[in-house]
């Protein structure tokens, strides 16, 4: 038994070692600032957004472009009348030449009409491009934030597991003189085993965000990004924040997705104004000359041609405009009441996470790991039970777990602020 637990315990001391985080010289820091300048620069995603606003800018330029006018041309190929067998013969007294020039007029500025709508797709794509780099900044600092709580919780663990192995190492030299019990050497032992399976947990769970984020940097190296945050964690527990009404207005002006959907209202109104502009007849107007099929040799005339709107009027186009103005209306009212909905959560859970985070709990972190040193002493010296300092190492741990996710769930809830209100309301750097 005791030997399939030493190599248990080999196999997991394995583990960790292989997934312990690189050493400082293959160990990129970055502070988020940082970190976002090379996300604007590399991320993939942003770049392909951004080839849409060209995309759009370039139809913009196509529709202010001029219809081409159109060449129309009739002659004879061959005239045998006289037997001569000439082709293409247009002498004085035989054959015949047509051409005609025309050019398309479109009334009622339809042109410019048509430039607006692909100037609102143009304004659409910038507030879209705008939107998908503030939902992956959002969660390139998310994943920075993660990192750090996760480093955060493996120190816990790293200081509980090298003090252990101090310890353990003295118990061992007094198990061999037969001053200790084995059972109890290997019960701190076990513990020991315990810790360093839960490491070996938290470890793999960084793998997969550090995966996410450097796919979101577009790195390549082998080097482990770990995060380089300066903010002071006792001042985001008392900083003031603007009231909810005025992070509402904020966020109404700030976030793209509420410019989208305004942006997408004003083009269903100018694509109805289009759509009866299109109701209006275009006019073609043009040159013509003909050398003899007409009622006299060279004639030179005037051609002038519209449809007559008696019969389709665009009747169905207008009226589907129509109907899309009222649908997008519906829409950009849910997408207003969603932004307010979400800005009144964050701000109601920053609020209430401050409360639970706050200068009494960090002052209590304090003095509950001085009281941690003092325990170990106490053991040291057999002033207390080996199980009364398991009970206390157990609950050392717990409690300072809990604590490091109480002030991560802060963090979380100022980078949702921001992210709602798409403006540095609280800044975390």
């Amino acid at each position: 038994m005791q030997k399939a637990f030493i190599q248990l315990l080999s196999i997991v001391l394995f583990a960790c070692h292989s997934l312990k985080a690189q050493s400082p010289a293959d160990t990129l820091r970055l502070a988020l600032p940082e970190a976002e300048k090379i996300f604007l620069q590399k991320n993939l995603s942003l770049l392909a957004a951004k080839y849409n606003i060209d995309v759009n800018k370039a139809l913009i330029e196509q529709v202010r472009l001029w219809d081409n006018p159109i060449l129309s041309t009739d002659q004879n190929i061959y005239d045998g009348a006289k037997g001569d067998g000439k082709f293409f013969a247009h002498e004085a007294n035989r054959g015949t030449f047509y051409i005609q020039v025309t050019q398309l007029l479109r009334t009622a500025g339809k042109r410019t009409k048509l430039a607006q709508l692909a100037t609102d797709n143009t304004t659409l794509a910038k507030e879209q491009f705008d939107d998908v780099m503030r939902s992956l900044r959002y969660t390139l600092r998310g994943d920075l934030l993660e990192i750090n709580h996760q480093l955060k919780m493996k120190k816990v663990y790293d200081v509980e597991i090298i003090e252990l192995q101090h310890l353990i190492t003295g118990m061992d030299a007094e198990l061999k003189a037969g001053n200790i019990a084995l059972k109890d050497n290997m019960r701190l032992k076990a513990l020991l085993f315990n810790l360093q399976n839960e490491l070996v947990n938290i470890e793999s769970s960084i793998l997969p965000v550090e995966s996410e984020l450097k796919l979101l940097l577009q790195s390549t190296d082998s080097s482990f990004i770990a995060p380089a945050l300066t903010y002071k964690f006792g001042e985001l527990t008392t900083v003031p924040i603007p009231d909810l009404d005025s992070l509402v207005k904020t966020a109404m002006q700030n976030r793209p997705d509420a410019k989208i959907a305004q942006t997408a209202l004003e083009l269903q109104k100018n694509n109805l104004i289009y759509q009866k502009a299109l109701a209006k007849p275009d006019v073609t107007v043009g040159s013509e000359y003909d050398q003899r099929s007409s009622y006299n040799v060279n004639y030179v005339g005037l051609a002038i041609s519209l449809p007559i709107n008696i019969l389709n009027r665009n009747q169905g186009n207008i009226k589907s405009a129509q109907y899309s103005i009222q649908q997008q209306e519906v829409q950009s009212s849910l997408q207003y009441s969603k932004i307010q909905n979400e800005v009144n959560a964050t701000f109601t859970k920053f609020k209430y996470l401050q409360q639970v985070n706050n200068l009494q709990q960090l002052d209590f972190s304090q003095k509950y790991d001085g009281l941690r040193q003092s325990i170990l002493k106490s053991y040291q010296a057999r002033q207390i039970s080996l199980l009364e300092f398991i009970d206390f190492i157990d609950a050392y741990k717990d409690t300072k777990l809990k604590l490091l996710e109480q002030h991560n769930n802060l963090i979380k809830s100022i980078e949702d602020i921001n992210y709602t209100t798409n403006t540095i309301v609280i800044s975390l750097q």
